[in-house]
């Protein structure tokens, strides 16, 4: 992950927000696990790679299957955060190291995978290490919850983040469209499946939610104070039973990399 935002490096963006990211973000359907295995022979004996690993959401789901998991994450604190909640794990092994350097052996993983992170990767130099480390014919896999903007709920959380977020809109994974994915794969090299994932939030858990999220206000800002009393008055009218949903495609793009 070595692009920037303003004086912040993006491997240091999430460490102030680790507790709330382990707390507030989605995990992975467990249905993307068959689709792996059906179309890209994805078997427990599998080493993967997964970069970006951060607390360990995507490594979880592999792990649970029986591969063995390199965790590659450049964030200090995200880092520990994953070492700490997958402890029990004997086939995870964590790794200082980031997209464009895993410090990996080459041709040494099936698989390599990313889970809300490929957007902030240096797609050339990515896609040359990953490459490297893997075995012929092996696959990539890139996934994201990507929050459904429909409803009036959904959409006003939207305007919010726009209003008061000034790098939602050029950090946001929405970015990352077809055109991204065809040159990093190659034109026709790759496949997406979608899966409806949900969360539902009492307000406290509203409001972790999005200060999970890196580019929401810093706290002690003034738009820290702004964005929260508006997202709480727009709990207040939306809310059922005390909670909202937030409503997920989990996207998944899996192929091979062509040789450019």
């Amino acid at each position: 992950m070595v692009h920037t935002s303003g004086d912040l490096d993006s491997t240091r963006r999430f460490s102030s927000r680790v507790e709330d990211y382990i707390r507030y973000r989605p995990s992975y359907p467990e249905g993307i696990i068959p689709l792996l295995e059906r179309e890209c022979g994805l078997r427990p004996a599998a080493r993967i790679a997964d970069i970006g690993s951060g607390t360990g959401f995507f490594a979880a789901l592999f792990l649970r299957f029986g591969c063995e998991v390199m965790g590659i994450e450049p964030n200090a604190d995200m880092r520990l955060a994953g070492e700490r909640l997958l402890a029990a794990e004997p086939r995870f092994h964590s790794v200082d190291g980031r997209a464009e350097a895993t410090g990996l052996a080459a041709a040494s993983v099936d698989f390599v995978t990313a889970g809300q992170a490929f957007h902030w990767f240096d797609l050339p130099a990515a896609r040359a290490e990953f490459l490297r480390i893997l075995r012929p014919s092996g696959w990539v896999v890139l996934a994201w919850n990507e929050r459904l903007v429909e409803g009036r709920f959904l959409e006003e959380y939207e305007a919010l983040l726009n209003r008061y977020a000034p790098d939602y809109s050029r950090i946001d994974h929405r970015r990352m469209d077809a055109g991204v994915i065809d040159d990093f794969f190659g034109a026709g090299n790759w496949q997406l499946t979608g899966f409806p994932n949900e969360q539902r939030f009492d307000l406290a858990g509203l409001l972790g939610r999005l200060h999970s999220s890196s580019y929401a206000p810093a706290a002690g800002s003034d738009a820290y104070g702004r964005i929260n009393e508006d997202i709480e008055r727009l709990f207040g009218e939306c809310q059922g039973d005390g909670v909202v949903a937030f409503r997920y495609e989990a996207k998944v793009y899996y192929g091979q990399l062509g040789r450019h």
